[in-house]
């Protein structure tokens, strides 16, 4: 760039008055030479001289760096951010990131329970009112499936399952943890029987619980994980609490006069059956042995029937004399011979009556 020196130095930017080069025109001063004044007049400016403000200035920088590096617990997570927005999340260990103010890190613990008490009326209740729309009284009182009202406290313990998302998903993380439990467990006591949440269901009614919460946590990208959903009272309100004390007495006679009567049922009842078989039994043997004397006698009857119609003459005798036979076996007998000369009767010796007075 050329210089105009009609006006003299007043234009020069090196304020050098505009020397005359050997063509006669104005030239521009040497550039080293400005930058070699420009060192001189800055050392005489700064006491020391420039190595001592260089070597100040390296140590504040190799501080500035050493302030990047931090270390994260086994039971933390950390958040790193650059200018605000998120970068990663670092694990155990020790790490490094761009110093402040570029970047900074969050650290979060990830393996401390965190409890929210829904419907408490204690001291323990103080932090979950300032999560609930109502009282602690309006937060656990709830519309079964058999339209009663029940009673329900209760407690969901949760952590941290990944920290970036914790911090900048939700508002308000644990505002939203009470939130969302007390929705699923009116949901989960809004399909069961009073009765049943009092008593029996209270184990089953917790897990689904947690299935819900737990699943529409992760559909908010909450990076929460619920450990465990946990009831501690289930009971009728309080203006009821004696009537339904009252249905539950009676509820209880019932069903022991229900297993008394089952009881006497299953003890008559073995018994009747055995009694049962026993007749039964006995009935099939009275008919076997009908059935087979009946058998014997008709096959009996056919055989001598077949003989008779052999020899007509010879079975009809056989059959007189048989039967006879059978007849006199048992009877005192005297024989009377006929005849022109015999007075008809034939003397006799009773010999069988002389056998049982022998006897005797």
């Amino acid at each position: 760039m050329s210089w105009n020196g009609n006006n003299g130095g007043g234009n020069n930017p090196w304020g050098n008055g505009g020397g005359r080069g050997p063509g006669g025109g104005n030239q521009p001063p040497n550039i080293d030479e400005v930058i070699k004044k420009g060192q001189e007049q800055l050392k005489q400016a700064l006491p020391g001289g420039f190595g001592s403000i260089g070597l100040i200035l390296l140590v504040i920088l190799g501080l500035w760096l050493a302030s990047g590096y931090y270390s994260v617990k086994p039971d933390e997570q950390g958040v790193v951010l650059r200018f605000g927005q998120y970068i990663k999340t670092t694990g155990e260990g020790p790490h490094w990131h761009l110093p402040y103010p570029v970047e900074s890190v969050i650290k979060v613990n990830v393996t401390q329970e965190r409890s929210n008490q829904i419907g408490s009326d204690s001291n323990n209740g103080t932090r979950n009112q300032r999560y609930s729309r109502g009282s602690s009284l309006d937060s656990s009182l709830m519309l079964t499936g058999d339209n009663s009202i029940v009673d329900v406290k209760f407690s969901v313990v949760w952590n941290i399952r990944e920290a970036d998302k914790f911090l900048f998903n939700l508002k308000n993380p644990e505002q939203a943890v009470a939130d969302v439990s007390k929705s699923a467990m009116r949901e989960v006591v809004g399909q069961n029987k009073i009765e049943d949440i009092i008593t029996r269901l209270r184990d089953s009614i917790e897990r689904q619980v947690q299935t819900k919460v737990q699943e529409t946590l992760d559909g908010y990208a909450s990076g929460i994980s619920i450990r465990r959903v946990q009831i501690s009272a289930s009971n009728p309100p309080d203006e009821v609490v004696e009537a339904f004390r009252d249905v539950q007495r009676a509820t209880a006679d019932r069903e022991r006069a229900v297993n008394l009567a089952d009881a006497y049922k299953n003890e008559i009842i073995p018994q009747a059956n055995g009694e049962a078989s026993q007749l039964t039994q006995q009935a099939e043997a009275y008919k076997a042995e009908v059935k087979a004397r009946a058998d014997g006698e008709a096959a009996r009857f056919l055989s001598v029937y077949n003989e008779y119609v052999k020899a007509k003459n010879v079975t009809r005798k056989r059959i007189y004399l048989e039967t006879m036979e059978e007849i006199l076996a048992g009877m005192d007998k005297i024989i009377v011979e006929g005849g022109k000369n015999g007075s008809g009767v034939v003397p006799y010796l009773p010999l069988n009556e002389l056998k049982k007075k022998k006897e005797n």
